[in-house]
């Protein structure tokens, strides 16, 4: 409408003279995402740096005095360059200041730990570092272009010689796509190119500046689909209270502290408090509730707070114009090899410097020592002072690089009177001499390019690398089941008649502690099971009789039961494993036919196999009414295995007669050094077969010994650890440490007296800066020691068997003095071996050809585990129609149980790895 309220008319509008709307916004939308992919977010191969971090340091670069600048200042002047506000740039300023490598920073630049931000552009000041003006600015070798406003100059890409992006890394969302570039370690970067020059073969890793420890082993060279594990540094202060000094890379303690707090609201962990108490270092005190695990809290905190967080990288940068996706390998072999040719380049440009001084020289000395210049006195023009000096020249032209120009010939008329009455030709000779050995040097360079970018490599570590050494910790991860080491918050409770389970249901019968993330295994009388995620309240059928807490592959509950087929009327009998379900799928431990129900069951944490009563009606045929019948005749199975025939007469009433005995035997244990943990999937050394009262032995470098459990969540950092063995009481432990209270070496050989768990004992001295030097499990270990060569002898060596010289004692015992306390190195050899007992000899008997053969006693089992007594004769196999649908549900991917047990001699340890030193 017009300012008088008439609607204007649509011809007279003009609205008929506008374009069509048609292609405009898939050609604008194109436009605008390519400005932002090359002019924003995207860093550029050749110099690592998007556009604003570029136009900051040309920025600096002209306004450098050598004095801090005013960030605002900073901030205006890269304005002139950068069409976008002032805050994009502060920020920008902010971010690469933080990373302390391209900026002298003065003032408040916040902190990247704490989440602090810096202080407003005029309370901060900046400079370029020394490193940023050595290896980014060149003018000679950069490529220039007119500024946006066509009033200033700046660069396309600044000449950098050095791998800055992977360096500084970088992070931008574009329009269509992103970038995650992580920072990498300035020393192993420039090990790495010059690898690269020599033709070796490299690999780099993440290095982040708030430290903290990374698991690499899908890092996948930083393309897409990648990704690294990053990890808090934890220590266990002692059994209240856990200390984290470093912190994952992408977080601050602000924002670290909030999630602990939050997953211990949502009963994920159980604390007191947490306290900050950083300042130059990371200090987070996480205090433990009463009878929590240190190592079970520790292993929550990774799995339900950002103590630990997953990044993925996504390498995407600009080459030629073009967002690309490359491996961090492959940026650093262009920055490499653009090095080289920078390099190059700047040796070239000498290269023809120099020749031009040694030229012009050349011509000065020529020009002053043969009087050229009286020749000149008597011309009238110019021109023929040119030519009066050409003609001079004549006779030396052939000894020039290039021809003599008219150019050169102006040079010299310039020369003073006052300069050419003072022309020293000797000194002259010497500049000459030393031009022509700087020539001769560039020369040598640039015909041995490799070498000379080598040599820049290692000039740059050793000018700038001190300081920078790796701060994030490269280490595997274990893989933290949540289930295992969420707190139980919840309480689950069962209505078995109505069929709900739940938390909610506070009146009806309590089942066992849970958390919130537990699944439940539900099963019911007629023989179906299944596994739900734990709620308030859930229906999961009629007539329960068990649920519990469900483990997923847990390899040791066995589930002994009875039940009646409902259409023959037999009753079977079986032992199952349940490892791995669908949730929420129902599954049936019976045939399932009609009318099919348990008749009796029991489930067991250890595979416990009880005896049974079974009565059978007095109805029945049969003779014998009543009988007695173990579970452990019975091989453990999958859950679709019919089981075996155990009566087919009515049975009135099934007892349990007899608790039994795991038939599992012990649990085989490995030790994962790496990472530090025990497991049971066969990584690192084998410890051995444990049972319910065996544990773990492990000695500390600090010169303490504790016995712990062998629980899977335990934690034996390898730092800190020395040896982690399997417990055994006639053991007798070797140490060899150095009293710094005597300033004396000693040597002790004691027994384990101790037997409280999870308690550190102290068996060298206590002295401050007294320190454990070697330890020994063998039996009868031998050590040598190597003295130092003198004036009156050379370099020996003497080897000692240490049960000839030291007696077992008690733990707290001193010890025995070292024969030479001033010895070069000393080290463990291989034991003595055990002595051979005199075996009796064997018996043989004569075969009918007179060669005597040796009786050779079989140690295998004699009797299959399946095989049934003599007194279970009621028992009978099901026939092979019968068991058709014994194949396991492949659905599911449940494995199928062994045919046999396993057994319990495993291989113990090996010797050669039951002493350890720290010189080692």
């Amino acid at each position: 409408m017009d300012e008088n309220g008439a609607t204007p008319d649509v011809e007279d509008s003009g609205l008929h003279d506008k374009l069509p709307i048609s292609g405009l916004y898939e050609n604008w939308f194109l436009d605008y995402a390519s400005y932002v992919i090359l002019e924003r977010a995207v860093p550029a191969v050749e110099d690592g740096l998007k556009p604003v971090q570029r136009r900051i340091m040309h920025a600096l670069n002209e306004m450098d005095d050598g004095r801090f600048n005013k960030v605002a200042n900073v901030v205006g002047s890269s304005m002139q360059y950068h069409p976008h506000g002032d805050a994009s740039i502060y920020d920008a300023i902010v971010n690469v200041g933080q990373k302390e490598l391209l900026f002298d920073t003065q003032g408040n630049w916040g902190d990247i730990r704490t989440g602090d931000s810096a202080a407003a552009a005029r309370y901060i000041e900046v400079r370029l570092s020394r490193f940023a003006k050595e290896i980014v600015f060149n003018d000679d070798t950069t490529e220039w272009q007119l500024s946006y406003d066509g009033r200033k100059r700046e660069p396309v890409t600044l000449p950098v010689k050095f791998p800055l992006l992977l360096s500084l890394g970088v992070e931008g969302i574009a329009v269509g796509l992103s970038t995650k570039i992580l920072p990498h370690n300035f020393c192993e970067l420039i090990e790495a190119s010059i690898s690269i020059l020599q033709g070796k073969d490299i690999t780099i890793f993440p290095d982040f500046l708030t430290g903290g420890q990374v698991d690499v082993s899908n890092y996948n060279d930083g393309h897409r689909g990648g990704k690294v594990r990053v990890r808090a540094r934890i220590e266990e202060e002692d059994k209240k209270m856990l200390v984290i000094r470093d912190i994952p890379f992408g977080t601050t303690t602000t924002s670290l502290i909030d999630s602990i707090i939050k997953a211990n609201d949502g009963g994920k962990i159980k604390i007191k408090k947490v306290v900050d108490n950083t300042a130059a270092e990371v200090e987070i005190q996480v205090h433990l509730a009463p009878g929590v695990s240190p190592d079970i809290t520790m292993d929550a905190l990774y799995a339900f707070t950002e103590c630990e967080v997953s990044i993925s990288p996504n390498a995407c940068i600009i080459i030629a114009d073009k967002p690309h996706f490359v491996g961090v390998t492959d940026i650093l072999k262009y920055n490499t090899q653009q090095t080289v040719h920078l390099l190059q380049r700047e040796l070239e440009i000498k290269r023809l410097a120099l020749l031009e001084k040694i030229l012009y020289g050349s011509l000065e000395k020529i020009f002053i020592e043969n009087r050229i210049y009286r020749d000149i006195e008597e011309c009238e023009t110019f021109e023929a002072v040119i030519r009066t000096i050409d003609k001079g020249l004549e006779p030396y032209k052939s000894l020039f690089y290039r021809e003599i120009t008219d150019d050169d010939i102006v040079e010299l008329t310039e020369i003073r009177i006052k300069r050419i009455s003072k022309y020293d030709g000797f000194k002259a000779d010497e500049q000459m001499r030393k031009w022509q050995d700087e020539l001769t040097e560039t020369e040598d360079n640039l015909a041995n390019i490799t070498r000379f970018a080598i040599d820049y490599y290692k000039d740059l570590l050793k000018k700038y690398g001190k300081g920078r050494s790796r701060r994030t910790e490269i280490r595997a991860f274990n893989q933290i089941s949540a289930n295992i080491v969420a707190a139980n918050n919840q309480k689950l409770y069962v209505n078995r008649a109505e069929g709900f389970i739940g938390y909610g249901l506070k009146k009806d019968e309590f089942v066992m502690d849970c958390s919130d993330i537990d699944d439940i295994i539900v099963f019911k009388a007629d023989g179906k099971c299944l596994v739900t995620k734990v709620q308030e309240k859930v229906f999961v059928g009629k007539d329960i009789i068990h649920c519990a807490v469900f483990l997923k592959n847990d390899e040791r509950k066995v589930y002994n039961l009875v039940y009646l087929d409902g259409k023959t009327g037999v009753s079977y009998i079986k032992r199952c494993q349940i490892t791995a379900v669908t949730r929420d799928r129902e599954y049936d431990l019976t045939q399932g036919t009609p009318k099919s129900k348990i008749t009796y069951f029991t489930p067991n944490e250890n595979g416990e196999a009880e005896i049974i009563t079974v009565n059978l009606t007095a109805q029945s045929k049969a003779k014998v009414k009543q009988f007695d019948f173990n579970f452990a005749d019975l091989l453990i199975k999958n859950r679709s295995a019919m089981g075996n025939i155990l009566t087919k007469y009515p049975v009135r009433k099934i007892t349990m007669k007899q608790a039994g005995r795991s038939t599992l035997g012990g649990v085989d244990m490995w030790f994962d050094p790496i990472i530090g943990r025990l497991n049971r999937d066969e990584r690192g050394e084998y410890l051995g077969n444990f049972g319910p009262s065996d544990s773990i032995l492990v000695i500390y470098k600090e010169g303490s010994y504790e016995l712990t459990n062998f629980d899977l969540t335990n934690h034996y950092e390898s730092n800190e650890v020395l040896l982690v063995r399997k417990f055994d009481p006639t053991l007798v432990l070797t140490a060899l440490y150095f009293d710094n209270g005597q300033k004396q070496h000693f040597i002790k050989r004691f027994n384990i007296e101790t037997s409280s768990l999870d308690k550190k004992f102290l068996f060298i001295s206590d002295v401050k800066n007294s320190k454990l030097l070697l330890a020994s499990t063998d039996k009868r270990p031998r050590l040598e020691i190597v003295y130092p060569k003198t004036a009156q002898k050379e370099q020996t060596s003497i080897e000692y068997i240490i049960e000839e010289m030291v007696d077992i004692r008690g733990w707290r015992a001193m010890g025995n003095k070292l024969p030479n306390d001033k010895f070069k190195d000393v080290r463990w050899l291989a034991p003595v071996p055990d002595p051979v007992e005199e075996l009796p000899e064997p018996t043989s008997d004569e075969n009918e050809t007179g060669v005597e053969t040796e009786t050779v006693t079989d140690h295998s089992e004699e009797t299959s585990a399946d095989t049934l007594t003599e007194n279970t004769v009621i028992l009978t196999e099901a026939t092979p129609e019968e068991n058709m649908n014994e194949e396991p549900d492949e659905e599911d991917g449940e494995e199928k149980a062994s045919s046999k047990q396993k057994k319990d001699n495993k291989k113990g340890p090996d010797s050669s790895k039951s002493q350890l030193g720290l010189f080692e």
